[in-house]
């Protein structure tokens, strides 16, 4: 195990959702007339549950040309393209580093990917029993796996998935 592990599962942090708030407003007006949303997802945009503090963001585009366009756009804001990472409808950006942690994605409607952060974000919102539960269960992991992200996040879809 390193002396900093990879994988750090903290308690909520009530600043999350304007910390998003602040990443969305950096890109909305290069996305202007292109996106159709930018969303809040992954576990920091659900309150109470325990996270790795990396916001998640989806910008919701139409179609492939317009993924394209948000790319472009993206790119004059310094985010770099990383490709769709092996999930199709989805690819992947590098932020710049200056900014706080985050992973952000540009997803077609409807894509699998924008339809599973989605409906987890929303039935955890919904469900505040299952919150502490999930949190748990992310926490284990993380114990379980501090050195290997792929692992933990292989792990936890497979509780998602279970």
């Amino acid at each position: 195990m390193s002396a900093h592990p990879a994988v750090v599962v903290t308690p909520y942090n009530p600043e999350w959702p304007a910390l998003f708030a602040s990443l969305r407003d950096r890109v909305a007006p290069a996305l202007r007339g292109i996106a159709m949303a930018i969303e809040h997802v992954g576990s920091t945009s659900v309150a109470g549950l325990a996270a790795k503090p990396v916001i998640d963001i989806d910008v919701v585009v139409p179609d492939l040309a317009c993924a394209i366009r948000a790319s472009e756009a993206l790119r004059t804001v310094g985010y770099t393209p990383l490709g769709d990472l092996g999930i199709p409808e989805r690819f992947a950006f590098s932020a710049p580093t200056e900014l706080p942690r985050h992973n952000l994605y540009v997803v077609l409607a409807g894509c699998l990917s924008l339809r599973n952060h989605l409906r987890l974000r929303d039935h955890l919102r919904s469900h505040p029993e299952d919150v502490e539960k999930y949190g748990a269960v992310k926490r284990e992991l993380a114990e379980r796996h501090p050195d290997d992200v792929s692992a933990y996040c292989t792990a936890k879809t497979a509780v998602l998935l279970g």
